[in-house]
Parts: structure tokens; sequence; C-alpha cells
């Protein structure tokens, strides 16, 4: 295993250091706890706080920020962070509007994140919560009930995140983060394993010429493997997937978000992405929005995934709104 780490068991505190290091201005980190919440914490808003297990750089922590999120909780690598993390994450950014719990639908994640819920709430914390599951490649995986939440996520992040800087109250937060969950859909590829820092070793193995198709941002099994494609022959099957569950009509309006795993050199994201954007056309599809690169990453896994997210007039303004964080930054 070769690695740019220094002793394993210290790698999340030592990434987050970090983080505030380069991002002092945006970031702070909540003493004594794997928590960054705005440099400038509380706002007199809606507060949003998302996370999950480390190993998805950017997401969560580079997403904190001005129109996106207030707080950010890293769980140890590909493990959800403990109840107690996410209460401290919510003390810390509440600013007496509430706070909106953004999800991913893993089974530890929601256990963890409902519990801080119920802590927050005896504290007299106004909290809610929402659970993302984009992934139309599986319908129950390793560690989950249901479709997986992966990249689609990110939209969420930015969309609600915009109402609440916008000014709406909680109950309008969440209406607009679960009008976003309803509406985006993804599915992913893999042409590599990841290595998990302690563990020392790939998660799991492919052959040379092998891909694994709907597999999860921590290498969870996906639909099945295969012998490696073209770029436009493999976006053509993860599109079709998405399309047919999404169902958008010719006419529709629809931002795509192509989301490198962290081991996929940007060139081929947009190899992936002109495929995307020929089919969309070819089906009479508009993009209104287009993201492209490394977004919800699973550690050195080479592959992508796309997210293709269905608009109307509120959501389209929304997703324009401003945002200013250390991964995603709109004027």
């Amino acid at each position: 295993m070769k690695k740019i780490i220094n002793n394993p068991d210290n790698v999340v505190d030592e990434m987050l250091k970090g983080i505030v290091a380069a991002h002092p201005s945006y970031v702070k980190r909540v003493e004594g706890f794997e928590v960054l919440v705005r440099a400038n914490a509380p706002q007199a808003k809606v507060a949003l706080v998302s996370g999950g297990g480390s190993g998805h750089e950017p997401s969560h922590g580079g997403f904190v920020g001005k129109g996106m999120l207030d707080g950010a909780v890293a769980g140890a690598v590909f493990t959800s962070p403990t109840p107690d993390q996410v209460f401290e994450a919510v003390k810390a950014v509440d600013g007496g509007k509430g706070v909106l719990l953004v999800v991913k639908n893993y089974t530890g994640d929601i256990m963890n994140f409902e519990m801080a819920a119920e802590m927050a709430a005896e504290e007299g914390i106004d909290v809610k919560y929402v659970v993302v599951n984009d992934d139309v490649a599986v319908e129950d995986s390793t560690w989950t009930t249901g479709r997986r939440g992966i990249a689609g996520t990110v939209l969420v992040h930015k969309i609600a995140g915009a109402k609440a800087e916008a000014g709406a109250d909680l109950d309008e937060v969440k209406r607009v983060a679960e009008k976003v969950i309803t509406n985006v859909k993804s599915m992913g590829m893999a042409l590599t394993t990841c290595t998990v820092p302690a563990a020392g070793k790939p998660s799991f193995v492919l052959g040379e010429d092998e891909v694994e198709i709907g597999m999860g941002i921590h290498g969870e099994p996906g639909t099945h493997r295969e012998t490696l494609r073209s770029a436009n022959e493999t976006v053509d099957h993860l599109l079709e997937k998405i399309l047919e569950d999404l169902k958008p009509a010719s006419g529709d309006e629809v931002a795509v978000l192509v989301n490198g795993l962290g081991g996929t050199p940007v060139m081929e994201l947009y190899v992936a992405n002109l495929r995307v954007a020929e089919v969309l056309a070819e089906k009479g599809i508009k993009v209104a929005k287009t993201i492209v690169g490394n977004y919800m990453t699973s550690l050195d896994m080479a592959g992508f995934s796309i997210s293709i997210l269905k608009l109307d007039a509120e959501l389209k303004e929304l997703l324009f709104a401003p945002a200013d964080t250390p991964a995603f930054v709109q004027n």
C-alpha cells in the first residue's frame, strides 16, 4: 500500500487539521470533535449539517460555507460518525432557527443521526432530517436497506443550502431538500478498487480488464461485473438506468453532475460528460447546468458516477444561487 499518510490511526484528525490550515476563512473545528463548521458559525438562519465516514472528500467538509452546509461531521474512514459527534455539530451551528440534517441512506448513518436529533431535541433545538437515496443501481446493499445515497447528495447540499441562506424556515428547507431527493438519480462504475488506510489492502479485487457497474461509494457490490467497454458504451448503460427511473420528458430541464471517485483523471470525466450531453440532446432534454469533477469520492478508486436532477423553476433558481465553500464556489 502506498499512501501519503503518517499513522493510519491519525489520518482523519490530520486531514481535518489540514483543511482548517488551508481554509481558515471558511471553516473552523469544534474542539475535541471531528466536526467542521463555518468560520463565523452560528448563523441566524436554518443550519444544515451533513457528514458520514471519511474517504469521500471533498464531501462533506469541503462544502461548509455560504450557501451550502453549516457543519460537517467526519467519521472514521467509511464509518458513520457517532451520535455525540453529530450532536456537537448541531449545537455548534444552531442559530435559533433550527437545524436540518442531510443523511445518506446507510444504516449506521441513519441510526446515529437520528440519535443525535433526539439528543438535540432534549436540549430544545428544533432538528429535522432528510435521507438521500439517489442510487438507482441496487435496491438493497451492504449497510443499506433501500437505495444508497451517493453523489446526488451534493446537489441536496447546494439547493437546500441556498434555500436556508435565503432565510426560509426549517419546514421549507426540508421540503426543498426532499424535492431534490425525489428528482435526483445517480449511478456509478469502478475501474479499480480502493484501499482503506487502516486495512492496507484493496477492499475487493477486479481483473485487469474488469469493471464493476453500479457499485457503492464504499466499494459495495454493484449490479454486475463486465469487461471494460468504451466511455460512450459505459455512459449509455448508466444513463439508460438513470433515465428509466427519473423519466424526464423531451423539453425538461436538468442539472448534470459527472462525479469522479478519486482516482480518475478529469480528462476522462469530461469525455464521459460529452456523451452525457449528446444523449440528453438526442432526447430533447435541456441541460441547464453541468458540474464535472471530484465531489464525492471513494478514496483512491478509479471510476465515476452520473447524477441527473430534474429541475423546475424553484430548483433551478436555487441551484444557480451564490455559494462560497472550499470545494464549491458559484458567484
